[in-house]
């Protein structure tokens, strides 16, 4: 069973930054490891992976978020600048083999951007 385990989540004023964390297994050390987001009755959006040392990001969140991963710690980032109300949502880890498959979900961290 393979389980991922994310952090950071938290109230954040709009403006502000924060960095959520997700600690993957060594198994799947080679996976693509991404972030998604969801908010209540709304289908889960992509938001950033990364895979092989190249990364990829939602046009919605381009320039104001970050992933990046450090392998020696198995973990991956997600860094957000400049929030928004609109970026208030549960921010689920994700690792896969490859794009079509569904890959394996943390539980999620929330993330409200509110003053």
């Amino acid at each position: 069973q393979v389980q991922l385990v994310e952090s950071g989540g938290t109230l954040v004023q709009p403006g502000g930054s924060l960095t959520l964390s997700c600690a993957f297994p060594e198994s799947v050390s080679w996976y693509i490891l991404g972030w998604y987001r969801q908010t209540s009755g709304n289908q889960r959006e992509f938001v950033a992976s990364i895979n092989r040392g190249t990364t990829t990001t939602a046009d919605s969140v381009k320039g104001r978020f970050t992933v990046s991963k450090d392998s020696a710690q198995n973990s991956i980032y997600l860094q957000m600048n400049n929030l928004l109300p609109e970026d208030t949502a549960t921010y689920y880890c994700n690792a896969r083999r490859t794009p079509r498959t569904p890959g394996y979900w943390g539980q999620g961290t929330q993330v409200v951007v509110s003053s």
